[in-house]
């Protein structure tokens, strides 16, 4: 949110120094992102003075160049080479010096001193359009006689400039939503320090004129819209806002329309009450009707396109049809244009759950919707409708022809909070002056309805939606009166704390240390995603998202069943931009509806913690000591096995098979006691296609919640080290591409159960070398006695009866 400064002044006195008043906001929880600096005019006609062309001849080698010698106020007369063909002496022209920028949209340049054809250059006599102020290139710009020489021409032509402070607004500080809000906590944290004055824009002078044209109101959804009301202003004429509205506006970002229109954005920014202007003679049959339309209703809006409205959808119409998405949008037949006469000023409270909803469900984000999804003064919208009203009337004419028609039957009560001043100090840390505690409520507008010597008895205004409870009371007092006013204790607190084991954060930060620690980097992807990733799926099936009941946008409108497609979006950024070797990890939860789910604290719902892997591109960074070598599946699975040790889950005795399918195209399972723990493979080149990554990505998926559930039934034991050394045996082998690698596993442990400690597949190979339908396994045995040193003959025994049980079991051909 943008807020000028020289606006903000015109409703509180004070002379501070923006940077000042951007940390003073900051500490009373208004963060200023940024200070920026404003002109009306690119550069704010800096370098360029008044000067009076005392000479002019034709140039001697330049039949369109002229040579003049102009007095700009200095010592001496500056000679210029000029082209305008109306260049004379004895005018007053506006002259842009040596060093001044000039500025042509998003170009520059600067004036140099030159030599043009021979002739000395030190400056350049302007036109309307080298300037900035307007379009004009026929000529120089001449100016009035009585112009004094030597005037910079940013006090010439009333150049101003301003200082935008950048307010990051949080959802729940919209009563600060307007230059009047962030003037009234200025106004609340300065009176501390002493006596500062708020000024609220004075609406005294309003009238009504006549009452020649009533529109007739009716509010038929009075939840939807607790307040209504509006008042009519014809004979208005509509042509461009005076200068002092369009630098208003354009101060903080905003494209002057036309008046009326203008007034309208003014307020909203002013006072942070938005307002919408009908044209009056486009409502049919003079009523304005505020209620929802039949499902499915087309209608068009003011950026010309045609929407299907919801059932829930508020709609401003008349008798005949819909003329304004309400609090949201208007429509393209009823806003006002060049040839409206009569307008209709729409001044409301509605409710912020069906702004909020209508504005996420055809994602219109207006200026608006900002501030009624999250709650506006409902005691705003008269006072509002009073100052738009005589704003009109000064900048484009018209009379008041009705009266103010209120539709209010329930009015929005002040929320009742009741607060002792024990509670207050137990909160803070620190007790407080009482006279400092009520003047600061004073001053935040929170009126003391009864004081007890044990509290207060308080009533919080409506446009304070964020102050409802105790705890909210207190933070107000505390970010007026200032937490750095707080002082430390030297009192140091603990308490004992039951922690069930294992620790998951510190099991998770260990991991993550040790992932870091090896080159990978932690990443955070968003927990909501796009529902059109799992179409065709069946690994994560559509019909098992969890949608979101009003989405951001149709790209976040699920809550993620898998960290796959979050580490797609990563690697396609990071190789996009020119970062192709990647090794990412991320710890997050995934969301799936399970309707046979119902242990769950949500039934029919499950929340798991879950660790994905991400590698693509190069092994290590090319250097001088090591050539570049591609990532390769069994480089993921040895970082995915070191992380099952690292926890206390052996990879060896897990259950382990391969298998591939619409995310893996190549894949090892690993499950304990029938349940996957994890997966480590291949990402499918479809499932690559579809994000648009060129390259291969290795992914592992870990279920961390069950892996956590191991851990604790791990115990730990120590055993001596041992003195007998392993012994490693390999054998090359050919088998149907049906076996896999667990029933081989299961074979050499079945023929040995002793001795034999881990075996490891450490290469395949599929190719035209070898029988079709036949695939080549390398496998490693590592043997191991820990009471004796194993003879060769014992080896070449224990090797032979595995090898022989392979063969016998499974089909296969032993090489080697």
């Amino acid at each position: 949110m943008n807020i000028s400064y020289n606006w903000l002044k015109q409703y509180i006195d004070i002379d501070l120094p923006a940077e000042e008043v951007g940390k003073i906001l900051t500490s009373i929880g208004l963060e200023v992102e940024g200070i920026e600096t404003f002109e009306t005019i690119k550069g704010g006609l800096k370098g360029f003075v008044i000067g009076e062309v005392k000479t002019c001849r034709r140039h001697e080698n330049a039949d369109k160049l002229s040579v003049t010698t102009v007095d700009v106020g200095g010592d001496e007369l500056l000679p210029i080479v000029c082209g305008a063909p109306n260049v004379a002496a004895g005018q007053k022209v506006v002259v842009a010096t040596v060093g001044t920028t000039l500025y042509s949209g998003d170009e520059s340049f600067q004036i140099k001193k030159a030599k043009i054809r021979g002739e000395v250059s030190e400056g350049m006599i302007c036109a309307e359009d080298e300037m900035g102020i307007g379009t004009s290139h026929e000529g120089i710009l001449v100016l009035d006689p009585l112009a004094k020489v030597g005037t910079p021409a940013n006090e010439y032509f009333n150049i101003s400039s301003d200082e935008i402070l950048v307010i990051g607004l949080t959802p729940n500080r919209i009563d600060a939503a307007s230059h009047y809000g962030v003037a009234r906590e200025l106004a609340a944290y300065l009176a501390q320090q002493g006596s500062v004055t708020l000024k609220k824009p004075l609406i005294d002078d309003f009238k009504i004129d006549n009452n020649n044209r009533i529109t007739d109101i009716v509010v038929e959804n009075q939840k939807a819209c607790p307040r209504y009301a509006g008042l009519t202003i014809t004979n208005v004429t509509i042509k461009p806002s005076p200068e002092w509205l369009q630098t208003r506006l354009k101060s903080i970002g905003l494209n002057p329309i036309n008046n009326v229109v203008d007034i309208t954005n003014f307020i909203l920014h002013e006072l942070g009450q938005p307002l919408h202007a009908f044209d009056a003679d486009q409502i049919k049959g003079g009523r304005v009707v505020v209620k929802t339309l039949p499902e499915g209703t087309k209608f068009r809006t003011l950026d010309n396109v045609e929407r299907s409205l919801s059932a829930s959808d508020l709609m401003i119409c008349n008798t005949e049809e819909g003329m304004c998405i309400g609090g949201v949008f208007g429509g393209i037949e009823s806003g006002v244009s060049d040839e409206t006469h009569n307008i209709f000023i729409e001044s409301a409270y509605f409710n912020p759950v069906y702004i909020r909803k209508t504005s996420k469900r055809h994602m219109l984000n207006t200026d608006a919707s900002f501030r009624f999804e999250r709650g506006t003064d409902p005691n705003m919208p008269i006072f509002a409708l009073k100052r738009a009203a005589m704003l009109i009337k000064e900048v484009a004419g018209g009379t008041i022809s009705s009266p103010i028609i209120d539709i209010y039957p329930n009015p929005v009560k002040e929320f009742p909070v009741e607060i002792t001043y024990d509670y207050i100090d137990k909160l803070i840390g620190k007790v407080i002056d009482r006279k400092i505690i009520k003047n600061i409520l004073v001053n935040l507008d929170i009126t003391i309805d009864e004081e007890t010597n044990e509290g207060l008895k308080l009533s919080v205004s409506p446009y304070r939606v964020d102050v409802q409870r105790p705890a909210d009371v207190v933070e107000e007092i505390l970010r007026i009166y200032g937490y750095n006013n707080v002082e430390f204790s030297e009192k140091v607190n603990g308490t004992l704390s039951y922690v069930e084991k294992p620790d998951k954060e510190k099991v998770v930060n260990t991991v993550s240390d040790w992932l870091s620690s090896n080159g990978f980097n932690e990443m955070m992807a968003n927990s909501l995603t796009k529902s059109g990733y799992y179409d065709g799926l069946e690994t994560y099936k559509p019909e098992n998202l969890v949608y979101m009941l009003n989405p951001l946008s149709q790209d976040l409108n699920v809550m993620r069943q898998t960290l796959l497609f979050g580490g797609l979006e990563a690697v396609l950024h990071n190789v996009n931009h020119r970062n192709p070797d990647v090794k990412l990890y991320e710890f997050g939860n995934t969301y799936k509806k399970e309707a046979q789910n119902k242990d769950q604290v949500l039934p029919g719902y499950t929340e798991e913690l879950h660790l994905a892997l991400f590698i693509s591109g190069a092994k290590f960074a090319q250097s001088w000591t090591s050539k570049e070598q591609p990532s390769t599946f069994y480089f993921l699975k040895a970082y995915s096995e070191n992380i099952l040790r690292r926890v206390g889950v052996n990879p060896d005795k897990c259950e382990i098979t391969e298998f591939s399918n619409d995310i893996y195209a190549e894949a090892l399972e690993y499950k304990v006691g029938g349940k996957t723990i994890g997966t480590v493979g291949v990402v499918n080149k479809k499932l690559l296609n579809k994000f648009d990554v060129k390259t291969s990505v290795y992914y592992a998926d870990f279920n961390w919640n069950r892996v956590l559930t191991l851990m604790r039934s791990n115990k730990v034991t120590f055993e001596e080290l041992p003195r007998f050394p392993e012994v490693r045996r390999d054998l090359s082998m050919v088998l149907n591409k049906e076996v896999k690698f667990e029933e081989i596993r299961n074979v050499a442990f079945k023929a040995e159960r002793k001795l034999l400690k881990r075996l490891n597949l450490f290469d395949v190979y599929e190719g035209d070398k070898i029988e079709q339908g036949k695939k080549s396994y390398a496998v490693s045995f590592v043997l191991q006695d820990t009471e004796k040193t194993l003879t060769d003959q014992q080896i070449d025994k224990i090797m032979n009866n595995i090898a022989q049980s392979i063969e016998k079991q499974l089909g296969v051909q032993i090489r080697a």
